[in-house]
């Protein structure tokens, strides 16, 4: 099983990316070790995550949320997370820390 995700960044921005194993890349993350662009935005915490069947179906999902905006993505995290609908999503920071650092394991 391959997963497509989305960190929430210590300050606020989001950060996407692809695995085949997520506990494994959540925990790099978390340490440290997952990307250059989460080593400098700690703490992260996982705020979505979509299985998908191959590494290919993967990337392109991947870049297909790449492409949204920060207003989409939040809306995606919402629908995503069932307990979280309801809250209110705000923009916390302003959309240019909206970073995607393209890391793949």
């Amino acid at each position: 099983m391959n997963w497509v995700y989305i960190l929430r960044c210590g300050d606020g921005s989001l950060y996407t990316g692809w695995t085949n194993d997520l506990s494994r890349r959540l925990a790099a993350h978390q340490s440290g070790k997952g990307g250059k662009y989460t080593r400098s935005h700690l703490p992260v915490a996982l705020a979505y995550q979509e299985a998908v069947a191959t590494p290919e179906e993967a990337r392109k999902r991947e870049w297909a949320i790449k492409q949204l905006s920060r207003r989409e993505k939040l809306a995606l995290i919402a629908a995503g997370a069932p307990w979280e609908q309801g809250a209110v999503l705000e923009e916390t920071v302003p959309t240019a820390g909206d970073t995607d650092g393209g890391e793949t394991p």
